[in-house]
């Protein structure tokens, strides 16, 4: 009786547990923040090397619907994996920044880096039982998946009714690619168990997002065009986007950018057109990366994150 007095007494201090998976000496994530703000901003010098801001803006329609459109399209991957990261963990507003700083690191330095970036970040910002990683995996595969299966899809409408002549694409190299797909996707069918960490319920969830935000981005990538050419019917431009989806999703084939433009040049006739706008929109894509990259990089250096 008397031993369990003195483990309940009050004067006793609490024992703070801290999950194995966590560090409370941030000095590693601190210089890991630094390295990858350094990274970005020498990314951003080397690139705005090779844009031509006047020439990009000279080009870009007067309409405020276009620049409402591009925003939408450049947030709608960060919002989505928010949503999923908020409906997982329970994720705070916050979670939108780590995940544009996940899409900047991806698409300015290396590609998957993002994912770790925001590995850590869950690590030391999310009260979870476990690693986050399962979860940051998942969702990863997940994405691959639905885009893999989206262009199984696609293949499966498109190539009977227009055929990969008029397409520009090879037959024997398209079947390639639809086996690779087909193989991939079997194989984490097939050892779901062992792949994924998260329950059947949530991986559904997970998908469907995926799904939606695959249709929103090729939907907000005809808005785009449009905005750009208004002469060409909005129809045209949202089958084009959808062919756009589907050559980008091919593995096996090459110069896809190419390949698109000169489909979209048999479709609409218009060469110096369709070329100025691939331009403009790969131009705008890169530049949001580099604003987007050296605020971030400014922010993080001049006021690191603190501890959570």
């Amino acid at each position: 009786m008397t031993e369990t007095a003195a483990v309940l007494a009050p004067d006793t201090p609490a024992i703070q547990l801290t999950p194995q998976d966590r560090n409370p000496r941030l000095g590693r994530n601190a210089l890991f923040s630094i390295a990858l703000s350094l990274a970005v901003i020498a990314a951003v010098f080397h690139e705005m090397g090779g844009l031509d801001m006047r020439r990009l803006l000279a080009m870009v329609p007067e309409s405020p619907m276009f620049w409402a459109v591009f925003a939408a399209s450049y947030l709608v991957t960060p919002a989505s994996e928010w949503l999923i990261f908020r409906r997982l963990w329970g994720i705070p507003g916050a979670g939108m920044l780590a995940l544009l700083r996940k899409k900047v690191y991806n698409e300015l330095l290396l590609g998957y880096l993002g994912e770790a970036y925001f590995y850590t970040w869950a690590r030391r910002r999310v009260s979870l039982d476990a690693a986050p990683f399962g979860a940051v995996k998942d969702v990863a595969i997940l994405s691959a998946m639905a885009g893999n299966g989206v262009t199984i899809a696609l293949l499966a409408v498109m190539v009977p009714i227009v055929g990969t002549t008029r397409l520009g694409l090879d037959a024997s190299m398209v079947t390639l690619s639809l086996g690779v797909l087909v193989v991939v996707s079997a194989i984490a069918m097939v050892f779901r168990r062992r792949v994924f960490t998260l329950p059947r319920a949530e991986l559904t969830m997970i998908t469907q997002i995926h799904l939606g935000r695959i249709a929103l981005t090729t939907l907000f990538n005809a808005m785009l065009w449009h905005l750009v050419l208004p002469e060409v019917q909005l129809s045209w431009w949202l089958f084009l986007a959808t062919l756009r989806l589907l050559v980008s999703r091919l593995p096996l084939i090459p110069n896809k950018d190419l390949l698109f433009a000169g489909v979209a040049v048999l479709a609409l006739g218009r060469e110096q057109d369709i070329g100025a706008l691939m331009t403009l929109m790969a131009g705008l894509i890169l530049a949001a990366h580099l604003l987007l990259g050296g605020m971030l990089a400014i922010k993080d250096l001049t006021a690191p994150e603190q501890p959570a």
